[in-house]
């Protein structure tokens, strides 16, 4: 029988800052079967020995009548033991209709305010008897494939140009300013973050900096892009998914912070923070707003330039 960690989050960072649990869990317990509500999550995650598949989620999550279709859902699986990081009594129910044995789970009603990286932090040193259970892990990724996204003699920085939502987008005029003074301080290569519904934003970086230096990722499938921004030297960008995979393969990863909670930003030491001036990071909520040109691009240079 096997060991199931339910991430009930959608978005891909969500559910890559929680991997180092599910990876201290499958140590304990061996190889474990993630099911999510996140539809790509699978493609980053199937080189990890520590998981041994990802169960993408796509009904019965939403409804509480659907709690009967859920627990067969679940029972199907033959789970002996279940960790639910999400404070839902739907999965828990569910999980006990189910009949399985050993059910872990948050503290139910407590959604407010939940953060991330600290619940789960505390819940699994709880469940698992730990004194201290580490915030960040790495992503384990196939190191033959890596080389060939490579540049020889070029510095590879992958800039963030994307994002799940426009109040964490720096602007693509601010990419092209930042892009041609990093041209003038020596030899680089740019992979351009960003989902196919924003490939315009990188098309206008490229017509605009003539360098011949950028490449879009935008219509490259998932699987493929982590090995692009794994190859690179230093993050740069947006909150996206793209600095959780970056900062957990040790690359230094610089988040420019708009409307980002810490959450999602301060679990790794390769995890750096640009803020406007005068903003505390704690000041920070996803209802911050922030104008983005209250970060200048010379503001970012001098965050970086001992990396560059």
């Amino acid at each position: 029988m096997k060991t199931g960690i339910l991430l009930s989050y959608k978005g891909i960072g969500a559910n890559l800052l929680h991997l180092t649990y599910c990876h201290e869990i499958a140590k304990k317990y061996g190889p474990v079967s993630i099911i999510t509500i996140c539809p790509k999550l699978e493609k980053i995650l199937k080189s990890d020995p520590l998981i041994e598949e990802v169960i993408y989620l796509d009904k019965y999550q939403k409804k509480f009548f659907d709690i009967l279709k859920l627990s067969k859902f679940l029972k199907d699986l033959n789970l002996l033991n279940i960790f639910i990081f999400y404070p839902g009594m739907r999965y828990y129910l569910s999980s006990k209709l189910a009949g399985i044995k050993n059910i872990h789970h948050y503290p139910l009603f407590k959604k407010k305010n939940l953060h991330l990286v600290d619940v789960a932090k505390n819940f699994t040193q709880r469940v698992l008897d730990m004194e201290i259970c580490p915030t960040e892990t790495k992503i384990n990724l196939n190191n033959k494939n890596l080389e060939k996204y490579k540049k020889d003699n070029l510095k590879i920085i992958t800039l963030g140009v994307g994002s799940s939502g426009p109040t964490t987008k720096w602007g693509y005029e601010n990419y092209i300013l930042l892009i041609k003074e990093l041209n003038k301080l020596g030899n680089f290569y740019f992979y351009l973050l960003c989902g196919p519904e924003e490939k315009e934003i990188a098309e206008k970086i490229i017509t605009n900096t003539k360098d011949n230096n950028c490449k879009s990722l935008s219509n490259i499938d998932i699987s493929e892009v982590i090995y692009f921004i794994s190859a690179s030297n230093l993050y740069i960008g947006n909150d996206s998914f793209g600095h959780h995979v970056t900062c957990q393969r040790g690359i230094p990863s610089f988040i420019i912070i708009l409307d980002t909670p810490g959450a999602y930003t301060d679990y790794s030491e390769n995890q750096k923070k640009i803020l406007p001036n005068d903003i505390s990071p704690n000041e920070i909520t996803h209802n911050s707003n922030l104008e983005p040109n209250s970060i200048t691009v010379d503001m970012v240079i001098n965050n970086i330039k001992e990396f560059i």
